[in-house]
């Protein structure tokens, strides 16, 4: 595995990448080829099996990063994502340090976590078996997601991690969590979501955030704070290519 995004995090690159919601090989393969930078493969919403996973991550173009949502924080969960091959995970509602740090234990190997060791395609099978696990703890992101005001409340010691990488921002369910679920621009998610910043900043931690048009990152993508950006679902892209066809055409 020749993992990049953690290079380019420290690099303070800003990091373009899509939400992948459908479990396909070849759509993983030409959002890969097309130029993001990193897919936001998403296992908490999408069907995705591990089996899926796999192959959609051996079918993604060298150079294009992958983090994968996992469903739920379990010790399973995250190291089967990993072993899989997924340069770092994201990992939805994280509301208190102590979920953070479980978090971390669960993706690091000892002595910094209890990540169980095993030869997958990570390792290469086994044939690089060292080389990943001597570089595993260093390169693999662990990138938490604040969706709901408790996490806002706790932000401040979560913060404060050792091991958490990215604090991402998921803004319809933070919006949800506040009862105005979908205004995103609501004065309530936009407090809260300054709150967030100013933590991070604070604590010198890159920050994410998900939109689903060009227009919605924009402001984000100029903000400093902000180096993994997602614009977009691979399923959003093709209803609006195809309407926008069928608007062509008349029907």
């Amino acid at each position: 595995m020749n993992f990049q995004l953690r290079k380019k995090l420290d690099q303070g690159e800003k990091l373009i990448g899509t939400l992948l919601s459908l479990p396909s090989p070849e759509i993983a393969e030409i959002m890969s080829m097309v130029g993001f930078d990193w897919l936001f493969i998403d296992l908490e919403h999408g069907p995705h099996g591990f089996m899926e996973l796999q192959r959609m991550l051996q079918a993604m173009k060298p150079g294009c990063g992958a983090l994968v949502r996992v469903p739920e924080v379990s010790e399973a969960n995250i190291k089967k994502v990993l072993d899989i091959g997924a340069e770092g995970i994201i990992v939805p509602k994280v509301n208190t340090a102590e979920e953070a740090k479980q978090i971390v234990s669960y993706a690091k190997y000892p002595t910094q976590g209890v990540r169980g060791v095993g030869a997958a395609r990570a390792h290469g099978y086994g044939l690089s078996f060292k080389e990943y696990v001597e570089r595993a703890n260093k390169e693999t992101l662990v990138v938490i997601q604040i969706e709901h005001f408790e996490g806002v409340n706790n932000i401040n010691e979560i913060v404060e991690v050792e091991g958490v990488d990215v604090v991402f921002i998921g803004p319809y369910d933070l919006s949800a969590s506040f009862g105005v679920a979908g205004q995103v621009e609501h004065p309530l998610v936009k407090v809260a979501i300054e709150k967030v910043e100013t933590a991070c900043a604070k604590a010198r931690i890159p920050m994410g955030y998900f939109g689903t048009n060009p227009e919605a990152v924009k402001p984000y993508l100029q903000n400093e704070s902000y180096q993994l950006i997602t614009c977009g679902t691979d399923s959003g892209f093709l209803i609006e290519k195809g309407k926008s066809v069928l608007g062509e055409l008349g029907k």
